[in-house]
């Protein structure tokens, strides 16, 4: 009988690696945007701004190591998914923007929610462009 992951699809295994990775990362900006809005008192937008940017950095090393496992260089690599995570950024401050300034939910609600509307942007930019070795 074959395994569980055998029967799934490649893109179902690498987005829950995605997803995995994905949390790694958020959590680094969780805690970062809770850092500067309850410590330093820091703007809930700016300061979700900060987070994403360092959850990108963590979510590039890994998931080029483990996710796609690509062998691309990383001045190409890196260059791809920092404009898919620009964008992925664009994305987090203007539902940020909606979410805290026009419908007053809480910062930690809307950074949810806007997590996880960016998450399958990420996911099919990085798989398609950002890792995508295609031979």
């Amino acid at each position: 009988m074959p395994e569980q992951n055998q029967l799934r699809p490649k893109w179902q295994l690498q987005f829950m690696q995605f997803a995995g990775v994905g949390a790694i990362g958020t959590m680094a900006h969780y805690v970062l945007l809770v850092m500067l809005v309850e410590v330093l008192g820091a703007n809930a937008v700016a300061a979700s701004t900060a987070g994403a940017t360092l959850g990108a950095v963590v979510n590039y090393l890994l998931n080029r190591r483990y996710t796609f496992r690509s062998k691309k260089r990383h001045r190409e690599a890196l260059t791809k998914f920092f404009i898919i995570a620009a964008s992925g950024l664009a994305l987090n401050a203007s539902f940020m923007l909606v979410f805290v300034k026009i419908l007053s939910l809480y910062y930690l609600l809307a950074q949810v929610l806007s997590t996880g509307l960016v998450l399958v942007w990420n996911f099919v930019g990085n798989r398609f462009w950002t890792f995508n070795d295609a031979r």
